[in-house]
């Protein structure tokens, strides 16, 4: 009986490469691939990866874009490094395919692909694509995007979600004979979002009628969160992180969150509501094009967090 053939999947880093990339991964298994994965030892993979059983192949990547005088003298020699591991990773598992989802592991593991003949994909999850995938665009065997437009010549797929997030039922099978107060689920992302954590307390005390409040921090902020809500005199169920993101969409009548990729794919797969406040710092401010993908629809509302104050929440 010939072998499973194996993917090399490369993500890390953020929820918004690793959950499409534990999407991909699931639906490889499923049809008879082995599934392996290269990751950044540290990275947030560290914690969320292992526990699904695959392979892992561990590297040592740092950011390429530099602000400090430091960091930028020892890029040269911080590439090798990731080059080299990469390489001897490739070498060792001999991968069937090569499927790079963004992080800082997926630019030395592409190029290491492409120097040793692997078939190698990628796929962009931006409405703007970043640096490293326009380079490594130029070198794949096949190129796909999660919106139209962001690599030329790619294949517009759409973002990879999870199966039990495109499962849920559709939003008037899952408000049937719903009551009670309002639902509000507020979503700070893999890494927090300090202005959702200080402005929706605030937002809460102003109204009246109190909705069911559950807001996730990021596991950095959540001391501070619970300072926030009672400083406010207000109450929510308050999370560090989610586990379980689908039962959360199925509960929620409004969404609050950051726009990352695999937030406005969820949120679009689920057909839950929702009012985006876009990351204004996040590279080549992408997090507001991908917003802006939903709300030129009709399909969520855009609040820069320049304007995001307590009372325009309320």
């Amino acid at each position: 009986m010939p072998s499973a053939r194996l993917v090399l999947i490369m993500a890390g880093g953020t929820g918004g490469h690793i959950f499409p990339g534990l999407a991909v991964a699931e639906r490889m298994r499923s049809l008879g691939w082995e599934v392996a994965w290269m990751g950044n030892r540290g990275g947030m993979e560290e914690r969320l990866v292992p526990p699904h059983g695959y392979r892992m192949a561990w590297i040592r990547a740092r950011a390429a874009r530099g602000k400090g005088v430091m960091q930028k003298l020892l890029l040269p020699a911080n590439l090798l490094v990731s080059f080299w591991e990469s390489a001897r990773h490739l070498l060792r598992l001999r991968p069937d395919v090569v499927l790079g989802l963004g992080g800082y592991v997926a630019f030395p593991g592409g190029m290491m692909a492409s120097l040793l003949d692997r078939p190698l994909a990628l796929h962009e999850q931006n409405a703007v694509a970043g640096l490293a995938n326009r380079v490594l665009s130029k070198l794949c065997d096949k190129v796909m995007v999660a919106f139209p437009g962001s690599l030329e010549g790619a294949e517009w797929t759409g973002n990879p979600v999870r199966e039990a997030i495109a499962a849920l039922p559709a939003p008037d099978e899952r408000f049937r004979g719903r009551s009670g107060p309002l639902r509000i689920l507020v979503v700070g992302g893999s890494l927090g979002a300090q202005a959702l954590n200080e402005a929706l307390p605030r937002a809460l005390a102003l109204l009246e009628e109190k909705p069911a409040v559950v807001h996730q921090s990021g596991e950095k902020h959540i001391e501070a969160l619970r300072r926030n809500y009672e400083a406010a005199g207000v109450r929510g169920e308050l999370l560090p992180f989610i586990d379980d993101m689908a039962r959360r969409y199925s509960e929620a009548d409004l969404v609050i969150c950051r726009a990352g990729a695999v937030t406005v794919a969820e949120l679009s797969a689920g057909g839950v509501a929702s009012m985006l406040v876009p990351f204004p710092h996040a590279v080549d401010d992408h997090q507001t094009a991908n917003a802006r993908f939903l709300s030129d629809r009709g399909a969520a509302l855009l609040l820069p967090q320049s304007q995001l104050t307590p009372e325009k929440l309320a």
